[in-house]
């Protein structure tokens, strides 16, 4: 009776991992050497094997051909003990045909990516639909990251990256869609999750936030939106996409709270603890907060006024993405919670400005205002006042259409 033949097992999606049996192999300090990226390679292309030329291009670039072909020589030497050396059964492993090299070993390889792309071509012509769904399913789950995340930005890398993220979601989409129709909206949920982390910007949560609202959850559903939102705001300095904005409004309007006496009630609108100076708060919510004030003045006549502080690169244009706008950005929003009173408001518009709501005050206190921030922002640093500007603008201007800062045509947008 013969032993049970082990298997090599390879992960690429979302990292690099090899277990043989049930042992990892590691490779110590050689997982980024040309030794490493040739075994990736020849992993990767496995029965179809790589020919010379293309694996010198990518192991070596523009390199003189001759010195290439000496260094390609003595990494697949380099493999070859690395492999050992990590544990796998004495072999050479690479086998060289007229010029193509090729994955050989003495045991069975699998590798996830082909496991991945087998279960979509196998859904592809299964036309029992919810086996399809099913194959579809096994295939999201088995997607645990980007192809070799972190490993470079090679173009064979970032191509195979796009074309199988692209397969990914093309039938996360399906699925999705085939759920909800089925009314599974828990079980869709949960396969968006890691979608969400993987590709927070894709909107994925506006998937889960329909689900929530389906199943009446929405404290759940505007949770999800204000954490998308304060993402999109305050990394991207964009809005979230007009789709999610419909959610707001209409998770807004269909808040389903149980009766509750006036103390639970107060317990949770109230704020987690008192924080001193200006009240931050999202976009959306900013939003909500203009609209009331501007109903309020037309009654009482009272006057508010909006304050757009910019950071530029020190010429009147937007500062570019970078550590510098990180770091002035994030002195900026600590100077504006410092420098306003408790009863002001203000939110991050985008990565490089702030809008804050001042009420019962005047223009001309508006510039003393101004200067308290510019002055606490610049107080260990004089030279940053070349990258604060600012504008000022009554509501009543900006309702009447005679201020710059203007809602835009979906009414969502400044």
């Amino acid at each position: 009776m013969t032993d049970k033949q082990e298997v090599l097992k390879v992960r690429f999606l979302g990292g690099f991992t090899i277990t043989y049996g049930d042992k990892p192999i590691s490779f110590g300090k050689s997982n980024t050497t040309k030794s490493m990226r040739l075994l990736q390679l020849l992993l990767f292309y496995g029965a179809k094997g790589i020919a010379r030329g293309s694996l010198i291009e990518v192991l070596y670039g523009r390199a003189e051909y001759a010195d290439a072909s000496n260094s390609l020589r003595v990494a697949v030497h380099r493999l070859k003990k690395m492999l050992v050396d990590a544990g796998l059964p004495s072999h050479d492993y690479i086998e060289i045909k007229k010029g193509t090299y090729y994955w050989d070993a003495p045991f069975p390889t699998e590798l996830d990516v082909e496991r991945f792309e087998k279960l979509i071509e196998q859904a592809e012509t299964e036309p029992d639909q919810v086996k399809k769904i099913q194959l579809q399913r096994e295939a999201i789950y088995l997607y645990q990251g980007e192809f070799l995340s972190g490993s470079g930005g090679e173009d064979w890398l970032v191509l195979e990256g796009v074309r199988l993220k692209k397969q990914y979601s093309k039938i996360l989409q399906q699925v999705c869609k085939w759920q909800m129709d089925q009314h599974m909206y828990k079980e869709t949920i949960q396969i968006c999750s890691l979608a969400c982390e993987l590709y927070p910007f894709d909107e994925w949560q506006a998937v889960r936030i329909d689900c929530y609202i389906a199943l009446k959850q929405y404290k759940e559903a505007m949770k999800e939106y204000e954490n998308t939102a304060k993402l999109f705001f305050e990394e991207l300095g964009i809005n979230p996409s007009e789709k999610m904005m419909q959610q707001f409004e209409e998770m807004s309007g269909r808040m389903n709270y149980k009766p509750q006496e006036l103390k639970s009630i107060k317990s949770d609108l109230k704020e987690a603890k008192e924080e001193f100076g200006a009240y931050y708060c999202s976009f959306p919510s900013f939003r909500d907060n203009y609209r009331l004030i501007s109903r309020l003045i037309e009654r009482n006549g009272q006057s508010a006024y909006l304050m757009l502080c910019s950071l530029t690169n020190g010429k009147g244009q937007p500062m570019q993405k970078g550590s510098k706008l990180d770091l002035l950005a994030k002195e900026l929003d600590d100077t504006i919670r410092h420098c306003l009173r408790r009863g002001d408001s203000y939110t991050k518009y985008s990565e490089s400005q702030f809008l804050t709501l001042l009420t019962g005050t005047d223009k001309e206190s508006c510039k003393v205002i101004y200067d308290r921030i510019s002055n606490y922002f610049c107080r260990e640093h004089k030279s940053w006042s070349q990258y604060l500007e600012f504008y000022v603008t009554s509501i009543a201007e900006v309702e009447q259409n005679k201020s710059k800062i203007q809602f835009g045509e979906s009414d969502n947008m400044w």
